[in-house]
């Protein structure tokens, strides 16, 4: 296939031997790891997990990323529909609240084949806001909730950091257009069960992109629309770019929260510092693949 699923519009020749373009994905689906995870936010991951089927590759190449050995790696194995098909049946089965998609915009035709029918829980859409409106509109009706980064507001840092100076003008447009399939967010007993989760990591040092980020979020919505997550996670990686080299400071997350707060942001959640730790990333182990 020639590929122009996400922003990057490489059309890249994919095939099912070998891969290029900007996720490096070969044609057809690639899997690292399926399975309950329980480190999403608490209205995705519940009591019982949220089942995780974390795809290889990505169409961003950010250089904090705590998954570098399957989104730059491509770390997986290769698997038919019809396996992606019993893999999410096998997670409802366990007790999944839903089933969640990491990083799947590059799989996305084939991901649509595996959908065909209903999975009795919702599913999540979980990647990284660099969507076109086009790819988007083709999941309407089988994606039930949109769990986006909206990483950056300013070219500046999206560039330096992922790759993508016009991160912005997507990722605003997909998560308005994620709205527009969802409507509203829906809670039940505590879990989700349709709408959009717009989650924004701080980055140390960045504090200005986390607001203007914040803002449009809070220029856009109003209160009952959307879920916001301020996430204090991030975890410097070894290859990452010398002023990334530390944990976001308990102040900077504070102001992050204040601003957040101030802008009429109610709608969410905020995470303890203590989440910025490396064994809340999963094994890559091709479990339940």
């Amino acid at each position: 296939m020639i590929c122009n699923i996400c922003p990057r519009r490489c059309a890249a020749e994919r095939t099912e031997r070998s891969g290029a373009g900007a996720c490096a994905m070969p044609a057809g689906l690639r899997i690292a790891r399926a399975g309950l995870h329980f480190w999403e936010e608490p209205c995705i991951s519940g009591e019982r997990g949220s089942g995780a089927i974390f795809f290889s590759g990505c169409n961003l190449r950010c250089c904090f990323c705590q998954n570098g050995t399957i989104s730059a790696g491509g770390f997986g194995k290769a698997v038919s529909t019809n396996r992606l098909c019993r893999i999410m049946e096998e997670l409802v089965s366990q007790g999944a609240h839903n089933i969640n998609l990491v990083t799947p915009t590059h799989f996305t035709p084939w991901i649509l084949e595996a959908l065909n029918e209903p999975l009795g829980v919702p599913v999540v859409w979980n990647c990284g806001g660099y969507e076109t409106v086009e790819t988007l509109r083709t999941l309407e009706g089988k994606v039930q909730i949109y769990l986006p980064d909206f990483k950056y507001a300013m070219k500046e840092p999206a560039l330096r950091y992922s790759r993508a100076a016009d991160y912005f003008d997507y990722a605003s447009a997909a998560i308005l257009e994620m709205f527009r399939q969802t409507g509203p967010y829906q809670m039940e007993d505590g879990l989700l069960r349709r709408g959009v989760v717009i989650r924004h990591l701080v980055l140390p040092g960045q504090m200005e992109n986390t607001r203007r980020c914040i803002d449009w979020v809070a220029e856009q919505f109003r209160p009952g629309d959307v879920l916001f997550s301020l996430m204090a996670q991030y975890t410097p990686q070894p290859d990452g770019p010398r002023e990334l080299d530390r944990h976001v400071t308990g102040a900077e997350y504070r102001a992050a929260v204040e601003y957040m707060e101030n802008c009429g942001i109610v709608d969410g959640f905020t995470q303890e510092r203590t989440s910025a730790r490396e064994e809340y990333t999963p094994p890559f182990d091709l479990t339940g693949v």
